[in-house]
């Protein structure tokens, strides 16, 4: 019998594929293995505070720019919760990544928790990244912890893979309970462990199909993936681009949204510059299933995949995902999941276990040196008399 304290979080949420939208979920938890979804909303907010956000990718020092970016970004949380009609004990406060720089220990998500804590009434936790990074940790993925919980309410046979497809795509690999991952990753990367979870950032997710869109086109992204579907994928290219060091890396790894780009005078630009629009999408979508398909790879095939985030939308990046992963791909609404919902679930489930000092990143999946909690706590202020 489960006797912990159960309480109704928040979690907020806006990726990196800034795409506009502020996720807003409300559960239940225990903030250990109960979980039980209660609502989701989706805030749309206005595109000139996605320039305004996308100005200041890449910053590392405040500015005029960054104090406006974030007093607005801010503001469009302030909203998204009023709007939801959601109350809760607590509010898990992501913010928006604008910088995130593993190698140089740096990390930076816009948002003021403490003016969210004063205009919604109820307590914030934000910061979720910067004490593991302190600790040596990578600062991400930091989803797994919640697929943990979420997989221990299903009776699945066999080990699972979630997916998340946002601007960077990350995967969490999970052990069944009568089964072991069969990894080719050493040992000393994490694949053994208490809590039967590897996980890391398989490389570009929606960012650069998206960036190269908006680019091209004015449009937000490629519906459907329709123009990559009509185009070729140039191989010599996406092999060429696998080449990365990133890929030689044994997890825990991460990465930064803005690792390649399409908008500067980088190497990918620059191989894209001949090419059709059609093909050039179809070389950056296979790029990303190329880059999935080497961390289906990396633990010698066999679990079933779920995808969630925006790219599971992607009928074109979908249906080539399936033709190359061991076990298909499926989105995570089979398991009577709400895939737009996960990563909002996710912080109000880490606010919880930041509320109680329970671990929210763990050395086999960041590189931390040992579990460690995170977050600042913003209590909301009491009422005078």
């Amino acid at each position: 019998m489960n006797t912990q304290k159960v309480y109704r979080a928040i979690g907020l949420m806006s990726g990196t594929s800034l795409d506009g939208e502020v996720d807003v979920a409300l559960i239940e938890t225990d903030g250990r293995d109960l979980v039980r979804p209660l609502g989701f909303y989706a805030h749309l907010y206005d595109p000139s505070v996605q320039d305004q956000v996308r100005a200041c990718f890449g910053a590392r020092e405040p500015s005029a720019q960054t104090r406006e970016a974030e007093a607005l970004i801010t503001q469009v949380h302030v909203d998204a919760v009023r709007e939801s009609g959601f109350t809760g004990d607590v509010i898990g406060f992501h913010g928006q990544t604008i910088t995130h720089d593993p190698g140089a220990g740096f990390t930076w998500q816009l948002g003021d928790g403490a003016a969210l804590s004063r205009e919604t009434g109820m307590e914030v936790i934000n910061d979720f990244r910067s004490a593991d990074m302190r600790a040596g940790g990578q600062g991400a993925p930091l989803a797994p912890l919640y697929h943990r919980a979420r997989v221990r309410m299903h009776e699945l046979g066999r080990p699972v893979a979630f997916l998340n497809i946002g601007g960077v795509a990350n995967v969490t690999f999970i052990n069944s309970p009568d089964g072991e991952l069969r990894s080719k990753v050493p040992a000393s990367a994490g694949t053994a462990n208490s809590f039967g979870i590897l996980a890391f950032d398989t490389g570009p997710g929606n960012a650069l199909m998206d960036d190269y869109v908006r680019m091209k086109t004015g449009q937000a992204y490629d519906a459907d993936g329709a123009m990559a579907a009509g185009g070729q994928a140039r191989k010599e290219l996406v092999e060429a681009w696998l080449g990365h060091e990133y890929f030689q890396k044994a997890p825990p790894k991460s990465l930064d949204r803005n690792e390649w780009s399409v908008l500067s005078d980088g190497v990918i630009a620059q191989d894209l510059e001949n090419l059709g629009a059609e093909d050039a999408l179809a070389s950056l979508m296979e790029f990303t299933v190329r880059s999935i398909e080497k961390a289906d790879a990396l633990i010698g095939g066999g679990a079933d995949w779920y995808a969630c985030g925006g790219g599971r939308h992607n009928t074109a990046l979908m249906r080539r995902l399936g033709e190359v992963l061991s076990s298909g791909i499926q989105p995570v609404e089979a398991l009577g999941w709400n895939g737009d919902a996960v990563e909002a679930e996710c912080f109000a489930y880490l606010a919880v276990r930041s509320l109680l000092g329970l671990p929210i990143s763990l050395p086999e999946v960041t590189g931390v040196s040992a579990p460690q909690t995170g977050g600042v706590l913003h209590k909301k202020l009491r009422q005078a008399g």
